[in-house]
């Protein structure tokens, strides 16, 4: 039963990061919980990949090994979640290393499972849009790294929607009040606009 995968997960994720907090002060069950939402909103009906979202910090984060998600969940949601938490280990130390082109390179050579790069990706989103929490230089590095690696990777993967989220709200991380000008002058002009199309 998928229903009953997905609760499974999300008890073994609320469990593990029962004591965790998240920079804003929130639960930190939040985060995979919002990730795991925006992987079903893209229709991924797929009970794996939404358990594997549920659980994608789990093994980095708290004391759940993988060997605890294969005994629980199979070997199909415990390969995502290692794929996703290889991932998140990825650093690099010279500014070689670090050129947008060769991080999206090894993302895509490391996934052997596309639905491990859209759990990233939608990782990456929600973090976007609970980046107010965090210090000034890493709201900055984040939407860099966002801009360089991740929106350019969900074009490749067409995934235009999520693409454009990355980038307005890097954008708005980067340069909050020119965002909020634009913003500002698109509100005014919607109604405008609306009357035109219907007019069309």
């Amino acid at each position: 039963n998928q229903i009953d995968v997905v609760a499974r997960a999300y008890r073994m994720a609320a469990k593990a990061h029962d004591n965790q907090r998240r920079r804003s002060g929130e639960p930190y069950i939040v985060h995979p919980f919002g990730v795991a939402k925006i992987v079903a909103d893209l229709g991924m009906n797929d009970a794996s990949a939404v358990a594997a979202a549920l659980l994608h910090d789990a093994v980095e984060d708290t004391r759940i090994e993988l060997e605890d998600i294969q005994r629980a969940f199979g070997s199909e949601v415990a390969m995502i979640v290692d794929g996703v938490t290889k991932l998140d280990r990825l650093r690099f130390d010279s500014k070689e290393h670090q050129q947008a082109a060769s991080f999206r390179k090894m993302l895509v050579a490391m996934a052997k499972d596309i639905r491990v790069l859209i759990i990233k990706l939608c990782d990456r989103l929600h973090n976007l849009r609970t980046i107010a929490a965090l210090p000034a230089w890493k709201q900055e590095r984040t939407a860099r790294e966002t801009l360089d690696i991740y929106a350019p990777l969900a074009h490749r993967l067409g995934m235009e929607e999520l693409k454009v989220q990355l980038e307005d709200l890097s954008f708005a991380a980067l340069h909050p009040k020119r965002y909020a000008e634009i913003d500002h002058m698109v509100a005014v002009r919607a109604p405008e606009r609306e009357f035109y199309l219907t007019q069309v």
